[in-house]
């Protein structure tokens, strides 16, 4: 079986934090009611049946909501029973993507440091910033009470790293959060763009009579970046990425561009040819293939009727991944095609109906001539070909046409994005091959 990681969200969508751009707020079908807890039968379950596949490295990413809420106590069982179940020379990597305001703590910040969990830290950038939109339950920003997490962790030598929203306002700031983050003494940064629905705005309906050219996007969130502003961003962190080193820094949408144009494949999905990294493990033991569509159509199961090894290979699993391939037009006539792959699912779901991102646009035919790229291509014909400009198809006109199937909503940033640096990330692999660069440890 090809391995998997697991994607758990132990306490489901309870959060101790009221972000004003949180993810669950334009998906309430998605917020459970409630105590959201995993129980330690749950737990047991997964990690017995997880580690029997005996993948060569396990791993276990812990996120929510907020996962810290489920105690300390609860990751302790969760390493315990990972030793029980596991063998020898099998590794097992933890993550905890964390908003770091329990972890103000000498035993929390003790234990991740012994089990050498990773923590991944949600921070904005400066104070001014991060606390325009980071907002504890009362209302009051988080930047003081997360910065002290971060000098704990220090402290401890916990191993962090950060995520950053990239928002509308702090799409106009690249320099200032770049310098922050890298004055933190962090060295991998993982910048998503943020873009939702505008609550109660009129959402278009997919009628699959219509091409995607003549869809269009529905109103978005104030607090959502534009495609503009996320162009530029892109571009602006990239030059500083190149000035700072490639070989001292990380930057996990680079990373992936260059794993790409040195082996041609890429290390996160955004930017795969299909959507099948990972599986999604909610508090109750329901299993889901992506975090952004934990919704009845596509609950693959329970961990605790069905073995995972099934759950993860079953067809329904395998008809979610292949939805990726169904492309429109304006993709399969783009350039970046074999780099960008229409970005993520969620970015060019139809927006039919609310909740935006958690309907996907299907295809009424997939394109014949989709995998012509990835058929037999070397490493040098990869290089060679990333970029050039798509054959028209031989099939004719109307196998290009993909009723129904919307372009992602940031087309226009990837689209100046690669332009600007795919260029220069060739260069930069050419260097590595040559061993005048070395890659950094998350690309190897």
């Amino acid at each position: 079986m090809q391995p998997f990681t697991l994607l758990i969200k132990p306490s489901g969508s309870d959060c101790n934090v009221d972000c004003t751009y949180c993810f669950y707020k334009c998906r309430p079908a998605e917020v459970g009611e409630g105590r959201q807890r995993m129980s330690l039968e749950v737990l047991d379950k997964l990690v017995k049946d997880y580690m029997g596949l005996r993948f060569q490295l396990s791993g276990f990413a812990w996120q929510g909501g907020e996962p810290t809420l489920m105690g300390l106590d609860f990751y302790k069982r969760a390493v315990e029973l990972q030793k029980k179940y596991g063998v020898t020379g099998q590794e097992v990597g933890n993550s905890l993507q964390t908003n770091a305001l329990l972890l103000d703590n000498a035993d929390w910040c003790q234990f991740l440091h012994e089990t050498t969990f990773l923590v991944g830290i949600s921070i904005d950038g400066p104070k001014e910033l991060h606390d325009h939109y980071r907002l504890d339950l009362g209302g009051h920003g988080t930047w003081d009470r997360v910065m002290r997490a971060i000098d704990r962790c220090k402290e401890h030598k916990v191993e962090f790293n950060t995520l950053t929203l990239v928002n509308r306002l702090t799409a106009d700031h690249p320099d200032e959060i770049f310098d922050f983050l890298i004055d933190l003494g962090v060295r991998y940064l993982q910048f998503i763009p943020c873009v939702e629905p505008a609550l109660g705005g009129q959402l278009l309906t997919l009628d699959r009579s219509v091409k995607c050219q003549e869809l269009t996007p529905p109103s978005v969130a104030e607090f959502s970046v534009t495609p503009k502003q996320y162009g530029d961003f892109l571009c602006r962190i990239f030059d500083r990425w190149m000035e700072f080193g490639p070989q001292k820094l990380s930057i996990r949408d680079f990373d992936s561009a260059l794993s790409y144009c040195l082996s041609g494949h890429h290390s996160i999905c955004t930017f795969d040819r299909q959507c099948s990294q990972y599986i999604v493990v909610e508090h109750t033991g329901d299993v889901f293939p992506c975090d952004f569509f934990v919704e009845p159509q596509w609950r693959l199961g329970s961990i605790l009727d069905t073995p995972i090894e099934q759950l993860a290979a079953c067809a329904q699993k395998k008809a979610f991944a292949r939805q990726k391939q169904s492309q429109p037009n304006r993709c399969l006539v783009c350039r970046h095609l074999a780099v960008c792959r229409g970005g993520c699912l969620k970015d060019r779901a139809p927006m039919g109906q609310a909740p935006w991102r958690g309907r996907l646009a299907l295809a009424s035919r997939g394109h014949p001539g989709l995998a012509f790229r990835d058929e037999g291509v070397g490493l040098p014909n990869a290089l060679n070909r990333v970029g050039d400009p798509v054959p028209p198809s031989n099939r004719g006109q109307d196998a290009l046409t993909t009723v129904g199937v919307a372009h992602s909503y940031f087309c226009e940033s990837y689209r100046q994005f690669f332009d600007y640096a795919l260029p220069r990330f060739l260069q930069v692999a050419a260097q590595i091959r040559a061993g005048a660069l070395v890659r950094p440890q998350q690309l190897t």
